[in-house]
């Protein structure tokens, strides 16, 4: 199944973003197409979340993201992280 469909994975990932950021928001606030980063994401994450959170994914899924390129288009939104880590 790919990733952007399976809910009970875009929740995880909804989370793990929640914890490893400390966000003061529910998960169910965070859209499967919102931005994760930039001046136009509510959730004001910046490069020192992504570091967490790619190390948080890679002990979690064993998904390994070195290339800031492909780091910034994985984590566009819960919808292109969740089809990285679950591609079919």
């Amino acid at each position: 199944m790919k990733g952007s469909v399976d809910q009970r994975l875009k929740t995880d990932l909804k989370r793990l973003i929640v914890e490893e950021c400390d966000l003061t928001i529910d998960t169910d606030e965070i859209g499967d197409d919102d931005l994760l980063f930039g001046s136009d994401s509510r959730l004001g994450l910046d490069s020192i979340d992504a570091l967490q959170i790619s190390i948080a994914v890679q002990n979690k899924y064993g998904q390994l993201i070195t290339d800031s390129k492909q780091l910034r288009k994985v984590m566009r939104s819960i919808n292109t992280f969740a089809d990285f880590i679950q591609p079919e």
